[in-house]
């Protein structure tokens, strides 16, 4: 610990000596009920949101440090970095992405991971809902079309429709009606909110995969006009390959996405084909750098020290994204748009644990150790570990038999609720690194259930919400696998610190820091405001009273 504790006595030294981070007056200014648009901000016409996932805010202080980030350093010179923002809770994709786009954490999106449970759904299959209910929802690659039946992903749009086995169904009033991703997010977006408040407002999104995240476009299923449909797991047909096999190949896809966006800042659609104008809201995810981080330190993959120095994979994916974002912000200032464009670049979530020293990989003993105890089908067969092919998706599957999702967190659905205090019991009871034990003896780890989780969460027995999570130690992943030494989707300390960097043009007060503790779902907030829309037109803001990003520079 105490490499860490020293670098980060350093940070703000850092910070003052390069001169190069920055401010933003008055970026979420109070607009009034009128809308009206304060004066410094009535040239915000654009924003852009940039998800380099896996950035935490130790790469951004360390590569502006060094100068070996030259494009964000720029940008940080004229607008804010947050030195203290955080995931509100979960840090998978899913509920990372819904913070920045909703507003809100799982407890009122409804995401708390790509793969997930919902007692209230039916299975694809029963298309007349007369059947059981529980359903292991999967929306990741294999909701394309190139996913039925296990089928190889061998095209980069995940064959150019969903796959109708990945849909499961629900009663709405009745009616048997099929569950698509923008039917299962539980709140609006900023793209719906913008596309109705905005007179000729365009929005458009490039993600990692091309069908699962379909819920961007919110419950109206329209809120992104331009949803690129590019997938990750898709095979390169140049190379045979993953484009995820390793970090440079990675950079082929994120390419593409950068290209998407020079498209878009000169006025046509994603593809480049359709002259369609300039996006009010615009953005993309980039997973270079998720994707070194979590390769093998043996192999250059992730960290070198507590310190968060980057390994070979990592030095290189951070000038990746350095020089994606520096072509990006180019485009901007060529097309004259830099200076109506917000720019914010954060990430969905960060990567644990980045000191490999802290690394632990037992196996997956949690959900053994609820199979072991029957809360669980002791052989495995429940939800989508029992379709007919092995794969995901491939239309089969069991229904209302509880699952457990695991990566370096657990999320616990019991098939059998009334169980949830002798399964916490159990978990109690088994808390060592040591076999059967789950690796949750430390001081950050922690095990929730009852009134706990539903005041953070949601409640359970509404259907969708875990019945219990469990945090383990940092450093902890679920897993054997000899392929990754880091992961996210929980609340370890390095999953959920962000870098968040805010640059709003014509500001007043440039090279600012603001180490005030935020939450990553103060994004969507700031953004209605920098359009001058009241950010409580979007849901999760209303219910959450999820507040913009502080104004620290502001002078009254």
């Amino acid at each position: 610990m105490k490499p860490i504790t020293k670098w980060k006595r350093k940070q703000s030294a850092v910070y003052a000596a390069v001169a190069l981070l920055a401010g933003m007056y008055s970026a979420v200014a109070a607009a009034g009920d009128d809308h009206g648009r304060d004066h410094d901000h009535a040239s915000v016409k654009h924003v852009l949101l940039i998800s380099f996932d896996g950035l935490h805010e130790q790469d951004v202080a360390r590569c502006i440090g060094a100068n070996t980030c030259p494009n964000l350093a720029l940008l940080a010179k004229s607008g804010t970095t947050y030195t203290n923002a955080h995931t509100p809770g979960l840090s998978d994709s899913f509920p990372g992405l819904a913070a920045l786009v909703t507003g809100g954490s799982p407890k009122s999106a409804g995401l708390f991971y790509d793969v997930s449970y919902d007692r209230t759904l039916y299975a694809p299959s029963d298309t007349s809902c007369t059947g059981k209910t529980g359903w292991n929802v999967v929306f990741d690659e294999t909701v394309g079309i190139d996913g039925e039946n296990g089928g190889n992903l061998t095209h980069l749009n995940g064959g150019g429709a969903f796959n109708p086995q990945a849909i499961p169904n629900a009663l709405v009033n009745g009616v048997c009606t099929p569950v698509y991703p923008h039917n299962y997010i539980k709140t609006n977006t900023v793209f719906e909110v913008i596309k109705g408040n905005v007179s000729g407002a365009r929005t458009a999104w490039a993600d990692k995969h091309a069908w699962g995240y379909d819920w961007l476009n919110g419950p109206s299923g329209k809120g992104v006009d331009d949803l690129a449909r590019t997938e990750i797991n898709s095979i390169d047909p140049d190379t045979n390959t993953y484009y995820i096999d390793k970090y440079t190949h990675t950079e082929k896809f994120d390419n593409y996405h950068v290209q998407s966006l020079i498209y878009q800042i000169n006025g046509k659609d994603s593809t480049g084909q359709y002259n369609v104008g300039v996006p009010t809201v615009f953005g993309a995810n980039f997973q270079t750098l998720s994707v070194a981080q979590k390769a093998t330190v043996a192999n250059g993959g992730g960290y070198l020290d507590a310190s968060f120095t980057p390994g070979p994979q990592v030095t290189g994916a951070i000038a990746y994204i350095d020089q994606a974002l520096g072509r990006i912000v180019s485009e901007l200032k060529e097309r004259d748009l830099y200076k109506s464009t917000a720019i914010i670049v954060t990430a969905k979530h960060g990567q644990s644990p980045t000191d490999h020293s802290k690394l632990v990989k037992n196996g997956d003993t949690l959900t053994a150790l609820l199979e072991a105890n029957n809360y669980l089908d002791s052989a495995g067969n429940f939800g989508q570990n029992a379709t007919t092919s092995g794969n995901l998706n491939d239309g089969t599957g069991l229904v209302g038999t509880g699952m457990v999702q695991t990566d370096d967190v657990g999320l616990i659905w019991l098939r059998d609720q009334s169980q949830v205090s002798s399964v916490v019991k159990t978990l109690k009871a088994n808390l060592s690194c040591n076999a059967p034990g789950i690796c949750a003896d430390g001081p950050q780890a922690y095990i929730l259930s009852g009134p706990q989780l539903a005041s953070r969460f949601g409640d359970p027995s509404q259907g969708r919400t875990p019945d219990i999570i469990v945090q383990p130690n940092p450093g902890v992943i679920y897993t054997s696998s000899k392929s990754k030494d880091e992961e996210h989707g929980g609340n370890a300390p390095d999953d959920s610190h962000l870098g968040l960097v805010v640059y709003v043009p014509h500001t007043h007060h440039a090279g600012k820091v603001n180490d005030e503790h935020v939450l990553t779902t103060q994004v969507a907030p700031t953004i209605l405001r920098l359009l001058n829309l009241k950010p409580e037109l979007l849901h999760s803001v209303a219910v959450e009273g999820t507040q913009p990003l502080p104004q620290s520079d502001r002078d009254d």
